[in-house]
């Protein structure tokens, strides 16, 4: 299958202009932050998920739920369209990689056949920094 290509592309060096060090090795060099460290692990603020990297809408608090992995854990993208699945056969593991749509960037990883009691049996495991919160109007 063949990727499309991103909606926003930038090089190397503005993507490092628009990022903090921490966020451009994660969102753009597939890194991972260390388990239960991530802004949004244990959050229940109500709102919508974007991507840090290009703003995109990427998932909703309604689909996020608690896996105890030490990461924000989703049971769907907020539209499938959202994310793009990857194979990632990095590391000695096999695995499929989340990526943002519109700028490619790296989000985290999704699993299946865990057992988590959710409408999907899917837990897209994303990285904190990849993401921003835009909590609900009240």
């Amino acid at each position: 299958m063949t990727i499309p290509g991103p909606k926003l592309e930038l090089t190397d060096d503005e993507w490092r202009k628009k990022l903090t060090p921490d966020e451009f090795s994660v969102l753009r060099r597939a890194g991972t932050e260390r388990p239960f460290t991530g802004e949004y692990t244990d959050t229940e603020t109500e709102g919508v998920y974007e991507c840090r990297a290009c703003g995109a809408e990427l998932f909703r608090s309604s689909e996020k739920f608690e896996s105890h992995c030490g990461w924000p854990s989703f049971f769907d993208p907020a539209d499938s369209d959202a994310v793009i699945l990857k194979v990632d056969d990095s590391g000695g593991m096999h695995r499929v990689e989340v990526l943002c749509a519109n700028c490619h960037s790296h989000l985290g990883h999704v699993f299946e056949g865990e057992g988590y009691p959710t409408p999907t049996d899917q837990r897209y495991c994303i990285n904190s920094i990849s993401l921003r919160l835009v909590p609900a109007e009240t």
